[in-house]
């Protein structure tokens, strides 16, 4: 047989002659996606474009609006700067070059440090490169071929992973122009393909991000298909400078971190206001909701993460002491807690679903290097709950969550993506369990009608899960929702209930976050309002102004009313100009800002004078009382 049958991702079926490589495939479909395709997936596997059809298969055409597409063009333009740093600095070994959630790096191994200039050498060599419009090449040999032809280039870093590799492995090597690396690929057609990139930043990173190996340095960069593309990124990236939450953190007196507890953060009066605000908001919604909030130990024995498996399958990122001459561990998760507390009474399926909620502190050893002030932390509260229930009740409680999730979102003004998060390789449970729960929670997703897209591998040890990806005012995602769905725990822990037949069953249970933890949701929110809280969540709502000191009393007459209607309020009894006063409040961020002198004191008013907009005129006090009540009620 000649032919082949092709299904396209519309579910279109063409017939094409045996042998067609994927980019006459893009090409048959339109020149507009021939000239766009970067790659394309044969039944869920990435391809490069020159690879031939041999059977029927399913075929995907990717472009840089596919993630996947996305992801091997950065690929590729992270070859094309190790072939520019190679032309440049020839003694220069090469270590690895992926692509991550947004551009590429790639590291090496040399003697001197690069410099600044270095990278303007390297971009105008990589911009030679582009224009030689170099194709991609793949070449398959045997391990064998591969550690000689590596070991004369002498590249010792790619001799090491190929030795790890099994004798009967073939290896793949790219080349364009004059140079070859070895990778597995895919690649995009050619060089000519990456019109517009940047070298963003250099930093240190240990060979295969171990601090036992040497010290390589890690060249980061960007690149896009349109010289337009990269414009908007460096803007985004300015804008997103403005926003730094570590930078807005010190300047708005929120927190801070200390050398004495390095991913440890503290957290001031000011920041622990909004922290406040977002707990109090959220037993209040998980209240109404029907859950329970619980508290439980940060320090429990080695016996029982053994259990959980988070001993098997978490260690690394665990903090270990000992009691008593006794091996106990600091909790990184909630869960097990969680299902001591269950197991203290015996439940009927009346009782069930049982919603246990738990705002817990957590530790996870974090590596030093990937410390990111509230972000990426050693310690942080999460906003935890643990749903007992019936296997009859699995698709309601997760509807359940999802719809909390939607409204708490919506609050913050947040849009979002979700993931169905498939099982991992380091997993517990049978085939059978873990199937089970991933049709689940696919089950739910599309019976709410959200669309999803499938992030394989990534679920939890004891699960897969729905992830929740926020995106901010600048257009970045931050994934903080998750709904884990949990068959494994309720087997080690013989957890039971006593159904209608007056047996013993075994519950299933939910694990779930919202906010994800407190201190990197609140980072978030830093960078999405860039530190301009919306008046219900500003830790201070209104700063009084007096114009000079013989104002001062009625000032204070000012503040007393406001504190006694619960607006958070804050009185400038320094003895500076009224403009510089103003210009300080502004700085601060604060929403509103009252200027009182001789009129204000004389008709019990104030000047009102708003963040956003400037000079609004004169207020009685209780209508600027009502006025923030009114922006603030749903949320009290």
């Amino acid at each position: 047989m000649n032919e082949v049958q092709v299904t396209l991702k519309d579910g279109i079926k063409k017939t094409y002659p045996k042998g067609i490589s994927l980019f006459e495939i893009a090409e048959d479909i339109s020149k507009k996606l021939g000239k766009e395709a970067l790659a394309a997936k044969v039944d869920g596997v990435v391809k490069d474009l020159s690879y031939k059809v041999q059977d029927d298969c399913q075929v995907e055409i990717l472009t840089f609006d596919d993630e996947e597409g996305r992801k091997v063009f950065w690929h590729s333009s992270s070859h094309v700067m190790a072939q520019a740093v190679k032309r440049l600095f020839p003694e220069v070994k090469l270590a690895i070059g992926p692509a991550i959630d947004e551009g590429f790096y790639y590291d090496f191994d040399r003697e001197e440090s690069f410099s600044p200039s270095d990278l303007e050498k390297i971009e105008q060599e990589m911009a030679k490169i582009v224009a030689e419009d170099y194709a991609f090449y793949r070449e398959d040999i045997s391990r064998q071929e591969a550690l000689n032809h590596l070991k004369n280039q002498n590249e010792p870093y790619k001799v090491e992973l190929v030795e790890e590799l099994p004798e009967e492995a073939n290896i793949s090597f790219y080349k364009q122009g004059e140079f070859t690396d070895l990778c597995a690929g895919p690649h995009i057609p050619s060089t000519g393909k990456i019109k517009a990139f940047k070298l963003t930043s250099l930093a240190g990173a240990y060979w295969r991000g171990d601090e036992r190996n040497k010290m390589l340095q890690r060249i980061y960069g960007i690149s896009f298909p349109k010289k337009s593309m990269l414009e908007e990124y460096l803007a985004r990236i300015e804008e997103a400078k403005k926003r730094d939450h570590r930078k807005l953190g010190k300047e708005l007196d929120l927190f801070s971190i200390h050398e004495e507890g390095p991913g440890f953060p503290f957290f001031h009066p000011k920041g622990m206001v909004i922290w406040n605000i977002l707990t109090d908001f959220w037993r209040r919604e998980h209240q109404k909701r029907g859950y329970q909030e619980i508290k439980t130990p940060i320090i429990l024995n080695e016996q029982l993460w053994r259990r959980s498996g988070h001993w098997d399958h978490y260690k690394e990122n665990m903090y270990f002491t000992k009691i008593d001459e006794l091996d106990y561990a600091v909790k990184p998760m909630n869960c097990p807690g969680g299902i001591l507390m269950y197991k203290t009474a015996s439940h009927s399926y009346r009782d069930l679903p049982i919603r246990l909620g738990e705002l817990g502190l957590v530790h996870r050893h974090e590596k030093s290097g990937v410390l990111h002030g509230l972000m990426r932390v050693r310690c942080f509260t999460q906003d935890d709950a643990h749903i007992f229930m019936m296997p009859s009740q699995i698709e309601e409680e997760i509807i359940g969550v999802i719809d909390l999730i939607d409204y708490v979102y919506k609050i913050f003004g947040f849009e979002y993506h979700v993931e169905l998060s498939t099982r991992p390789e380091d997993s517990m449970g049978s085939d059978e369990l873990w199937e089970q729960a991933t049709n689940a929670l696919q089950k739910a997703l599309e019976k709410k009608g959200m669309p999803y897209k499938i992030n394989e591998g990534d679920g939890a040890f004891y699960g897969p899960k729905i992830d929740f990806h926020l995106k901010d005012s600048i257009g970045r995602t931050w994934q903080c929702g998750t709904i884990q769905l949990d068959f494994q725990m309720p087997e080690r822990f013989d957890l039971t209930y006593i159904g209608p037949d007056g047996e013993k069953h075994r519950p299933v249970m939910i694990h779930r976050v919202i906010f994800g933890s407190i201190e990197r949701f609140i980072g978030i929110l830093i960078e999405h309002f860039a530190g301009a809280f919306p008046v219900w969540l500003a830790p201070v709502q209104a700063r009084i102004l007096p114009i000079s000191e013989k104002h001062m009393d009625y000032a204070r007459k000012v503040k007393h009313r406001l504190e006694e209607a619960g607006i958070r309020v804050e009185l400038d009894e320094r003895n500076e100009k009224i403009g510089y006063k103003i210009r300080e409040a502004q700085m601060q961020k604060v929403p509103y800002m009252l200027i009182v002198g001789d009129k204000e004191a004389e008709e019990n008013t104030v000047s009102v004078r708003v963040r956003e907009k400037g000079d609004i005129g004169q207020k009685s006090i209780e209508s600027f009382i009502d006025e923030v009540k009114s922006l603030t009620s749903k949320f009290n």
